[in-house]
């Protein structure tokens, strides 16, 4: 048996844009030791790197929409195939199985695969913002929040119409992996006023009135810049 140590797990990010405003990054920490499968699906699909799949649309959450948002609750995305809520496709294929469904959905943060039923994981997935008990053991957590709690808010509170809609666009304006021991791509002393205190504490903090608190969508948010930390970006589940 080798006494190699395992190695850690992955980080990937997701920057949200809500209409015309760049909202800030949101980064996940995938549970690769224990729902390795489901891990490497959303890794991927935040990556790009499998190309085309058997729809013959990008296996990549780029440019896809947060379409379900229910305050108190979660935030679902991950449609890469009719943006809607309607489709999704894994890199294993159509669907692929669930793995470990003994993780409990007991914090704010948790990202979880949204499914129509067992063994129906695709590309869809959530965040909750609350404990959500009722789905435990229905779906694959695979990973949870580690910065931008704040992004997770503001989307929370996104106005949306009878079906949960947003009715402002919410798009993953781009995402990818962060390398072990890489940037974050957070700056924390860029004189913007960051209301969220650096990683790894906002990860605790309850925001359970941020409906209440008349913060802007990018006041709300951690601040994002690239690995450069560049001045201005302003320029640049089925339940």
């Amino acid at each position: 048996m080798s006494d190699s140590p395992m190695p850690p797990n992955p980080h990937v990010f997701l920057d949200v844009r809500i209409g015309e405003e760049f909202v800030g990054r949101i980064v996940i920490e995938l549970f690769r030791q224990i729902q390795p499968q489901t891990a490497e699906n959303f890794r991927a699909l935040c990556t790009g790197e499998k190309g085309l799949g058997v729809s013959r649309v990008p296996l990549h959450y780029k440019g896809c929409r947060f379409h379900k948002i229910m305050p108190k609750f979660m935030v679902q995305g991950g449609d890469i195939t009719n943006k809607n809520g309607t489709g999704g496709e894994s890199i294993y294929g159509q669907f692929f199985p669930d793995e470990d469904l003994s993780i409990r959905h007991d914090r704010p943060g948790l990202v979880g695969m949204a499914n129509s039923g067992p063994n129906t994981n695709g590309s869809q997935f959530y965040i909750i913002t609350v404990p959500t008990p009722h789905l435990d053991g229905k779906h694959v957590i695979f990973g949870q929040v580690v910065k931008g709690m704040g992004v997770v808010s503001v989307l929370e509170y996104v106005r949306t119409n009878d079906q949960d809609a947003p009715v402002e666009e919410c798009i993953i304006e781009n995402c990818g992996e962060i390398p072990p021991g890489g940037d974050f791509g957070i700056c924390e002393q860029d004189n913007t006023e960051d209301v969220f205190p650096p990683f790894p504490d906002d990860s605790d903090l309850d925001f359970s009135n941020v409906s209440d608190s008349g913060w802007g969508h990018t006041w709300a948010s951690n601040t994002y810049c690239s690995l450069q930390c560049l001045q201005n970006v302003s320029k640049c589940p089925e339940m």
